[in-house]
């Protein structure tokens, strides 16, 4: 035993002690979780200018109003001084869409977009902004009639103070899709975080596959069996290498995302159970890729190639909620969408054991398929080595 565990120390060691893959080991799936984590809160506010293009007293008030009507509605506003200035930020991406205020009456808007159309939707919220402004406008206006020696600015100053004094409306959001409340109730990292977990566990475990080429062409492996081991020893070895990999690999995305970016991982005990599971898996693929190919650069472009394929189609790219239902039938077929599947359900749902039994079930039985076949080959090839 201590022989077997001799080599899986030796194969980690040596794994940890290329560089490169100390990048894609520590630093790569950090960078990945903060750019997956932002891209999914980069919920800014659309960028709208607005430019008096009237030059009349009723058109400037009117863009005034038009800039605090837009920015209510949740854009981000702002005045400019001239046309010009104005197409020059929307052409050079400053501005998602420009407003010019043509007539204040009747009212007349002119949007200028950097495309043939304004961005899905902005130009509805453009439109209610003016309706808005228009109403303000016509209630400033009532009241400076109404009330005689009142500017124009002292009833702007009124409302705005009658509007801070007023109590705000709440309201309640109430969505009916399970999924998406089940992300808005996540972080920003969690569900990142889930996909790069399973990502770089398979990928990187499928790369350690050539250190198996690099003992076979060196004669490492001539050498070990030279010794007193037998070749059960040495297949248990090179298994129990692959499989320490993933684990820390593993152990390493939960651990640093954790304190760096405060995932939740929910059950850490259930979620190291399916990664566990999830990572033989990897490791009798990554024997199989070790004893099927003869070159490192040849088994290192098809562990890349297999990794990636698998992880886009098992979820660990899209969420496979968003998967149409063909699509999502085929990802079943890979190991990724049954661990994303736990993962989910310990993450979001609070899932113990017993929730996740299924989905641990089959990876098991993907293992056993795996590290079978892995074994056999890799004992053929010792067997020739002898």
């Amino acid at each position: 035993m201590s022989a077997v565990v001799a080599i899986a120390v030796h194969e980690l060691k040596r794994f940890l002690a290329d560089r490169f893959n100390l990048f894609f080991v520590l630093v790569l799936p950090m960078i990945l979780v903060v750019v997956l984590g932002l891209q999914a809160t980069s919920q800014s506010a659309s960028s709208v200018g607005v430019v008096d293009g009237a030059a009349g007293d009723g058109a400037a008030t009117l863009t005034t109003v038009l800039v605090d009507q837009l920015e209510a509605a949740g854009l981000e506003a702002t005045a400019y001084p001239d046309e010009e200035e104005l197409g020059d930020a929307v052409t050079e991406g400053a501005l998602d869409v420009g407003v010019v205020v043509r007539s204040a009456e009747p009212v007349a808007l002119e949007m200028v977009a950097p495309g043939e159309e304004a961005p899905p939707g902005l130009d509805q919220l453009v439109q209610g902004a003016a309706d808005s402004a228009v109403v303000e406008l016509g209630r400033r206006q009532a009241l400076a009639g109404a009330a005689d020696g009142v500017s124009p600015d002292d009833v702007a100053a009124a409302l705005a103070r009658a509007e801070e004094q007023r109590d705000p409306v709440t309201v309640d959001v109430r969505s009916t899709d399970p999924v998406m409340q089940e992300f808005a109730s996540m972080g920003r990292f969690d569900i990142g975080a889930g996909g790069q977990l399973l990502l770089f566990v398979f990928l990187n475990t499928l790369t350690a596959a050539s250190a198996t080429i690099q003992a076979r062409r060196s004669g490492a492996l001539r050498r070990v069996m030279a010794a007193p081991v037998s070749a059960r020893q040495v297949v248990a070895g090179q298994a129990l290498g692959r499989f320490v990999v993933a684990v820390f690999q593993g152990v390493y995305i939960m651990a640093a995302s954790s304190l760096l970016f405060g995932v939740e991982w929910g059950n850490l005990a259930v979620v190291s159970v399916v990664v566990a599971v999830f990572g033989l898996v990897a490791a009798g693929v990554a024997m199989l890729i070790g004893v099927l190919m003869d070159g490192e650069g040849v088994a290192s472009g098809v562990a890349v190639g297999v990794g990636l394929v698998l992880a886009a189609l098992g979820g660990s790219m899209v969420p496979l909620e968003f998967f149409p239902e063909t699509m999502r039938r085929f990802a079943y077929l890979t190991p990724h969408a049954w661990a994303y599947e736990a993962i989910a359900e310990v993450q979001r749902r609070g899932g113990g054991l017993v929730d996740v039994l299924p989905q641990v079930g089959v990876l098991a039985g993907m293992a056993a398929v795996v590290l079978a076949l892995g074994t056999w080959a890799l004992r053929r090839s010792l067997g020739r080595v002898m």
